[in-house]
């Protein structure tokens, strides 16, 4: 998954970044972690926000590897991946 697409999936400012074994997705959605839950299914992230009464859940595809950690701090979800 590109950078854009990714993007385009949480429609929020978002970048994917390859280190050597490892993948990082970040995104910033711009609300309190309380209204956040990101969430690992097998190889499927879903992340759901709660905003003003309305559900909204986004789920896409992890890139290849393990994920090691997914989290939310300060409105920002970082999903990171071992390769």
């Amino acid at each position: 998954m590109n950078s854009q697409s990714f993007t385009e999936k949480l429609d929020a400012p978002a970048r994917r970044f390859d280190y050597g074994d490892e993948t990082v997705l970040v995104a910033d959605l711009g609300v309190d972690d309380d209204a956040v839950s990101v969430d690992v299914v097998d190889e499927t992230v879903i992340i759901v926000v709660e905003t003003d009464g309305e559900t909204r859940q986004h789920e896409f595809d992890a890139p290849t590897g393990a994920v090691s950690k997914a989290l939310i701090n300060n409105g920002v979800v970082t999903v990171e991946v071992q390769r």
